[in-house]
């Protein structure tokens, strides 16, 4: 009889489990590249994207960002061209809007100038991927 009263109270925790909404996990930085970014750079970040034939400039090879830059990477640059493409009115670059990824928690971004500022996790996400491709 003990074992019947019991049970209802180890199944309460399950039932409740079972009620919370779980939120989707933010997708990651090589998530977000395959999404919004790959299209014209390319799954391997080198320009050569199936849109990019249809642009006027060739995508730039994300790959030699640090090479291009005396072997460092400009991760304050590199955001600033991320963040500021937003596609809205006056915009002269064929860079679409990233929109869904300035929604969300912000974090302390250093881009390597010794300041941190607010910046959209997965934005931040992105810059860390295109820093891990480097050659």
């Amino acid at each position: 009889m003990r074992v019947l009263l019991i049970l209802p109270v180890l199944a309460l925790p399950l039932a409740l489990a079972a009620c919370v909404e779980r939120k989707a996990p933010t997708p990651t930085g090589a998530e977000d590249f395959a999404s919004y970014c790959a299209g014209c750079h390319g799954a391997s970040a080198k320009g050569d994207g199936p849109a990019a034939a249809g642009l006027s400039r060739r995508p730039a090879d994300l790959t030699r960002i640090s090479a291009r830059n005396g072997g460092v990477f400009p991760g304050t640059r590199v955001m600033a061209k991320i963040w500021s493409y937003s596609g809205g009115p006056g915009a002269t670059t064929p860079m679409p809007s990233f929109a869904p990824l300035l929604d969300g928690e912000l974090v302390g971004y250093d881009g390597g100038d010794g300041i941190s500022s607010p910046t959209p996790v997965r934005l931040v996400q992105v810059a860390e991927y295109l820093k891990s491709l480097q050659e």
